[in-house]
């Protein structure tokens, strides 16, 4: 038997095709087609065998008909002048009775794809748009733009443009769709379909007769219609009610995108929409498919922006199976994060905490971080959480967990002391870069409160020569200068081993330019140096400690039911190579520029003087949001000092050691700017937030604490701790007003601003309220 691929295989199906006993055999015949057929499918060439092909296409058989028009459409770009010979066959075959060969030689005419026969198909393409058989109208209205693909430059003809739009009309749902899309393809470069009220409405009547996808370009393709009143726009949306609920998600997802598209301007009805979608995206999260879980998860991350609370009773929907890939179960924790509140944080965390052992280390590594980013707002359960993990002793699980709690103590500074009791130990397990990185920054900072601090940096320089990690050695230059500051007895000589070694023997020179900068940075004296490394930095890319704010629906509408929400990674999920926390440099997208207020950083706290140079200087004013202040700590001493104000009544006595006052600032736009915003402007001059509520939320309030110090003109530095509160409640003069607790309202145009000092120090406490209120006056400007 001759070889499967080669010449004497090709030169036995010829002769088998040209021999007149097996043409005079229709089986014979047809089987000979067929291996011709099979071996073509299997990659062997069979081009050779064109001209015995077209003979053999002239037969009543319609099974013959479709091998031999297969084979012909695969090789006709081969053999063009022999495909000539096929056309006479084809245009024969277009007035045959049978409409399944109209239709059948319709399509194999189009799929030829040669230029030089153009000519001679756009006849039968003609008359098969009036075919009395929806099956050849079918095919004649798409292989008019596959005509036009062929050709793209040349001339649109007018009666066939004219000829499709009459067929919208047809009585047969695939006809119509056909046609649509023949329009948007020969249309293109003028837009596509011109969409007007009739064809509108006559679309939308007939969009249940159409199939599941054919639904979808319907609805994709009526975004570009526009209402001429509301009650054509109601009578449109009551026409797409049922498809919102549709059994079939791509229905659902393009009947949403229709309804985001068509309603900008109606909140109400928007909010409505998403909410009854609800059902549908739940059921296509249990879908069979991977790629459509997968999908609408995606999409449900988009609705959370603007409906944060819109999942919240089914967030055991998005628990993980066991059985489900690493890229299901991340996106399902990225949702879980987003549904935490007081009710299910307990249950949620129980769960998080049994993926965090997953044996896909991606998975686990997920687990923690979303672990972290709940602890914003839930500290103390999270790091009793992550402690218990740092127990495994387990590389990635260590290096996750340390990582997590470098970034967790960046946003939440009372959670410092134990993580600080936690990383005892833990460098003998690190053996990535990143984690060794992220512990090493802990050492740097918080260095004074570790006893072991130094041993374990002295453990890191003797092996400097043998690390690999870029980040980590420089990471290792600075900790090395930092612990210095702090503990100099124990870190001198091992500082200048490293020194030594990194300008002398590093190859690298990042690196090496790092410790020559250190090393000149010491030649000018300690107190520069420490202002240098112990100045504190604020990362305007941090959230708020509640979660992400709610988004307008219409900055995310126009990616609804595309590719992209599949592309983009979820806005709360952490780099997974970031390094230190102040070396972010990401810009505040709404910069804080007072020109009231003059910041100078002065070793770790911001001094703040006044601008005016015409009224007289006071004694600068130094804030500082360290010893941190834990929210249990800050509510205790709030409640406990107003309660004491209130019992003592308007009168206090002057050796009152503490002092509440209230004051009100006009400035409206500050309840609707940007969370991120007020808190990266806080943050800028060392004042640390606590908590917020949503913007456009009443009642509006910011909790906030610093610690001032001021030297006054006996010379003595005084230090005193403010807890504050900021309290909207009335909005933006519509005359209603929120109550909580005891009915206490605002101005309408004002901002409560309640202060609570000790020790008193009026004078610290008013050159903080005067920095304040610049503050929210600059954030107001920036947010009208």
């Amino acid at each position: 038997m001759p070889y499967l691929g080669g010449e004497d295989a090709v030169r036995e199906l010829r002769r088998a095709l040209s021999n007149p006993n097996i043409q005079s055999d229709p089986l014979r015949y047809r089987n000979a087609i067929l291996k011709v057929i099979r071996s073509m499918s299997q990659g062997v060439d069979v081009s050779g065998l064109f001209s015995e092909m077209v003979k053999a296409c002239a037969t009543v058989d319609i099974v013959q008909k479709k091998l031999v028009y297969v084979f012909l459409c695969s090789y006709a770009a081969l053999n063009p002048e022999l495909s000539l010979l096929v056309i006479n066959t084809l245009r024969k075959d277009c007035q045959d009775p049978n409409p399944m060969v109209r239709s059948l030689a319709l399509r194999n005419m189009t799929n030829l794809r040669l230029p030089s026969l153009v000519e001679y198909v756009e006849q039968p393409l003609t008359a098969g748009l009036k075919d009395r058989a929806a099956c050849v109208r079918r095919v004649a209205v798409l292989g008019w733009a596959k005509l036009h693909n062929l050709q793209p430059n040349a001339e649109i003809d007018a009666s066939v443009v004219n000829e499709l739009y009459s067929l919208l009309r047809d009585p047969d749902p695939v006809v119509m769709v056909n046609c649509l899309r023949a329009l948007e393809e020969i249309l293109k470069e003028e837009g596509g379909v011109a969409i007007n009220k009739p064809i509108t409405h006559h679309l939308l009547n007939r969009l249940k007769e159409c199939d599941v996808w054919g639904q979808c370009d319907v609805l994709r393709i009526l975004q570009r219609y526009k209402p001429q009143s509301d009650d054509e726009l109601f009578d449109i949306l009551s026409l797409l009610d049922a498809s919102l609920v549709s059994p079939h998600p791509p229905v659902m997802a393009a009947t949403l995108s229709l309804f985001l598209h068509l309603c900008p301007a109606l909140p109400a009805v928007t909010q409505a929409a998403l909410e009854r979608v609800r059902g549908p995206l739940l059921a296509a999260c249990g879908s069979a498919s991977r790629e459509m879980r997968f999908t609408a998860l995606c999409h449900i991350q988009l609705l959370l922006r603007s409906l944060p609370g819109l999942m919240g009773a089914h967030y055991k929907r998005f628990f993980c199976g066991y059985a489900e890939p690493a890229y299901i179960k991340q996106r399902k924790m990225q949702v879980l994060v987003e549904l935490v509140n007081d009710e299910n944080v307990v249950m949620l965390l129980d769960e998080l905490k049994g993926y965090c052992t997953d044996v896909n280390a991606d998975t686990a590594q997920a687990a923690i971080s979303a672990i972290g980013r709940i602890g914003r707002s839930y500290s103390d359960k999270c790091l009793e959480i992550l402690t218990g993990l740092l127990g495994l002793k387990q590389d990635h699980i260590t290096s996750a967990v340390v990582q997590t709690m470098r970034d967790l103590v960046w946003v939440c500074p009372q959670c410092s002391d134990t993580v600080c009791a936690a990383l005892e130990g833990c460098e003998e397990t690190l053996q990535d870069g990143q984690g060794r990185q992220a512990l090493l920054w802990l050492l740097g900072v918080y260095g004074e409160r570790i006893s072991s601090a130094p041993y374990t940096l002295e453990g890191f320089i003797d092996g400097v020569r043998s690390e690999a990690s870029l980040g980590v050695k420089m990471e290792l230059l600075t900790t090395a200068m930092r612990l210095f500051l702090c503990r100099p007895a124990e870190t001198q000589d091992m500082l200048g081993r490293l020194l030594h070694y990194c300008i002398e023997e590093e190859t690298d020179m990042c690196v090496r330019d790092q410790a020559l900068l250190y090393y000149r940075l010491l030649h000018c004296g300690i107190e520069e140096t420490r202002k240098v490394l112990q100045g504190l930095r604020s990362d305007p890319s941090l959230g708020v400690l509640i979660g992400r704010p709610a988004e307008p629906v219409g900055q995310w509408a126009s990616t609804f039911n595309t590719l992209e929400p599949l592309r983009q990674v979820a806005v709360e999920t952490e780099p997974a190579s970031r390094g230190s926390p102040e070396h972010v440099s990401t810009a505040p997208s709404d910069p804080l520029s007072c020109s009231a207020v003059e910041e100078v950083q002065s070793g770790s706290v911001a001094v703040i003087r006044r601008a005016d140079s015409s009224a007289d200087v006071p004694p600068p004013l130094s804030l500082s949001p360290s010893p941190a202040l834990s929210p249990e700590e800050f509510e205790r001493l709030w409640l406990r000092r107003r309660a004491l104000n209130a019992e003592r009544g308007v009168e206090k006595p002057p050796e009152e050691d503490f002092v509440r006052v209230e004051e009100r600032v006009q400035c409206p736009a500050v309840p609707l700017c940007s969370p991120q915003s007020l808190q990266a402007a806080m943050q800028l001059l060392n004042i640390q937030t606590l908590a917020f509520t949503p913007p456009s939320t009443l009642p509006w309030r910011v909790y906030l604490y610093t610690h001032t110090l001021q030297t006054h003109a006996d010379k003595t530095p005084r230090s005193t701790l403010i807890l504050g509160e900021l309290l909207y409640a009335r909005g933006n003069g519509d005359g209603r007003e929120a109550e909580e607790g005891g009915g206490e309202t605002t101005g309408d145009e004002d901002v409560k601003v309640t202060l609570q000092q000790q020790p008193r120090d009026d004078e610290a406490l008013r050159g903080f309220l005067s920095i304040l209120t610049s503050v929210l006056h600059t954030l107001s400007a920036d947010g009208e």
